[in-house]
């Protein structure tokens, strides 16, 4: 018995899986566009995050300038100076807020992350509460 040997041929392949270049560069191309879109969505949220701490922070001025004065009123001494009533509000509103200048007894530049404000404080009197605009 002869044992007959199968010589097999190597056939060069035919089915291509991979991708083309360019179509790997298309597709670079339209997930560079989308990252590009993403990021400035990203900006604007937290642009729009600083612009409403801001407002945040003006709301807590302007309510202890009136608590402090309401206290004042009410108190037995009676309300005195404006520049007491200035001196007990606090101006420290917290972490990623920073003045510069300022604050002073007319007003100042709030800062919150890459957004600013230029505050004017209206005075305080013996029949109105100050307030920071």
């Amino acid at each position: 018995m002869e044992r007959e040997l199968e010589i097999k041929h190597i056939t060069p392949v035919t089915n291509h899986n991979g991708f083309t270049l360019l179509e790997l560069m298309s597709v670079l191309v339209i997930m560079g566009v989308l990252f590009s879109v993403t990021i400035k969505k990203f900006d604007l949220i937290s642009d729009s995050a600083s612009i409403t701490a801001l407002k945040a922070g003006v709301r807590e001025l302007n309510t202890q300038e009136t608590l402090v004065w309401t206290e004042m009123k009410l108190s037995d001494t009676g309300w005195t100076l404006d520049v007491d009533v200035y001196n007990a509000v606090g101006k420290n509103l917290g972490q990623g807020y920073r003045w510069n200048p300022g604050p002073t007894i007319t007003g100042g530049t709030l800062h919150h992350e890459s957004q600013s404000v230029v505050l004017v404080r209206n005075q305080s009197t013996r029949n109105s509460v100050g307030s920071w605009n």
